[in-house]
């Protein structure tokens, strides 16, 4: 790629960026009173961790069973109620005894 390619490349990427936390200010002046944007808007950070989340879970271990098995006992120690950091060390201590038997 020669020089003025990559800077249109970084122009495109800026203004891209730009606009999207611009636009919502420009066209947005009140507050959001539809209760269903609202609840859109709630849970858009929590889909885009898990967007980017779950497919490392299964795809970073050595074998993507032992990240679904650990993703599944995850769950369910969820479900359990416990908190994040024994969740995050069972799903751990699940995925090296899986990799080190395999």
């Amino acid at each position: 790629m020669d020089n003025r390619t990559i800077i249109i490349c970084i122009l495109l990427a800026i203004i891209t960026t730009n606009m999207i936390r611009v636009l919502p200010m420009l066209l947005i002046r009140g507050e959001i009173s539809n209760r269903y944007v609202r609840s859109f808007l709630y849970y858009v950070p929590y889909v885009t961790l898990a967007v980017m989340t779950f497919p490392s879970i299964v795809e970073t271990t050595m074998s993507p069973l032992s990240g679904v098995v650990a993703l599944a006992v995850g769950i369910i120690a969820v479900w359990r109620r416990l908190g994040l950091f024994p969740v995050a060390a069972i799903c751990c201590a699940i995925v090296y005894l899986m990799d080190s038997v395999m």
